[in-house]
């Protein structure tokens, strides 16, 4: 449904979401995976999670506290069609919010362009930069620091160098909210 259009006019008129392994440990020797739900409208990632591995539960609570962020939205969601986003428990939890849901076609990456590219700038930009963390108390920190670089300081060209946080004020003062 998304139809690979990346981009929104309004925020919490279009999320995506997906996961992807980082790792930790004295030499990377343990992994995690995390979440983020992303509104496409400046690319505010809504909310993250990490957890030990890709389940319809951590895909769960990563909506859940992307949708206690922003209140009652039903926003087109799109993902890919991983385990924990095809699973009875997770569209029913997507029922439940009235939304609207989109799913990358098998075997097709590209569905879901913009959120592989965030996860490239976020582990190109970030987790690079930055020493493997040694425990996953570490990582969490890590991360959430990454999340908040590119949501509070990452100033990319698509919005006018405007910071995702940025761009989301200026439509809540425009109005261009859905």
């Amino acid at each position: 449904m998304l139809n690979r259009e990346f981009t929104a006019e309004a925020l919490n008129q279009k999320w995506v979401s997906d996961f992807t392994q980082v790792s930790y440990g004295a030499y990377g020797q343990y992994s995690a995976r995390v979440s983020v739900v992303l509104d496409l409208y400046g690319g505010f990632a809504l909310a993250h999670n990490i957890s030990e591995t890709e389940t319809s539960a951590a895909a769960i609570q990563t909506f859940q506290r992307a949708f206690n962020s922003q209140g009652n939205v039903h926003p087109l969601i799109h993902t890919d069609r991983g385990s924990a986003y095809t699973s009875k428990s997770f569209n029913n939890y997507m029922v439940n919010h009235d939304v609207q849901r989109s799913m990358s076609r098998p075997g097709t990456p590209y569905d879901n362009a913009v959120m592989e590219r965030w996860w490239n700038d976020f582990k190109l930009r970030w987790m690079d930069k930055h020493p493997t963390p040694t425990t996953l108390k570490e990582l969490r920190k890590l991360v959430s620091a990454g999340v908040d670089y590119f949501n509070y300081m990452y100033r990319p060209e698509k919005n006018n160098d405007l910071t995702p946080y940025e761009y989301r004020n200026e439509a809540i003062v425009s109005g261009f909210t859905a």
